[in-house]
């Protein structure tokens, strides 16, 4: 069984629950209290997929950066962006203004890395009633644009869709290669 290595970046405005995604996704964990990320903290962890490019099945270690959301940070954000071959880009359902900015961050992203691919976490869908979340999630619907693959309502907490937002990014960014 093959191996390959693959950069993606967790990009949204602070608080948004990028780290506590990583660690649902990495560590099977949830932690409540909030820790503001400081530049950048990289995770890893093997997927095994099945089927792709004409083999039974294939390892592949996405080395997660976890990239700070602070406005200030904008400027050197590119810098980190830099060989990703993904993202996920998260806002936070429970606050409207990080959803209205998933657009820049799909502009952002994909100006450093136009060959990219992009699944978007509209994350906390917890916190928020289920007729609510289904009104925002077909609001701020981004799916027409060719690089965005899917869009998910996830929760860090219950864990709902995190496993399959990093999947079916990483199934994309192989068959692709």
């Amino acid at each position: 069984m093959s191996a390959i290595s693959k950069k993606i970046c967790m990009v949204g405005d602070f608080g948004v629950g990028k780290t506590s995604l990583i660690r649902r996704f990495v560590e099977r964990q949830f932690n409540d209290k909030y820790l503001s990320t400081v530049g950048v903290k990289i995770s890893r962890k093997t997927v095994e997929l099945a089927d792709v490019k004409q083999q039974e099945k294939l390892n592949v270690q996405l080395l997660i950066w976890d990239i700070e959301g602070h406005a200030k940070f904008k400027a050197i954000a590119p810098t980190y962006l830099q060989g990703a071959a993904g993202a996920v880009i998260v806002g936070d359902f429970s606050r409207q203004e990080t959803l209205e900015r998933i657009p820049e961050h799909v502009q952002l992203f994909l100006s450093v890395n136009p060959k990219g691919f992009i699944v978007v976490a509209f994350n906390k869908a917890d916190l928020v009633e289920e007729e609510k979340v289904e009104k925002l999630f077909l609001t701020y619907q981004i799916q027409d644009h060719e690089r965005v693959i899917k869009t998910y309502p996830t929760s860090a907490k219950s864990g709902i869709y995190v496993d399959e937002l990093f999947e079916k990014l990483s199934y994309q960014i192989v068959e692709a290669a």
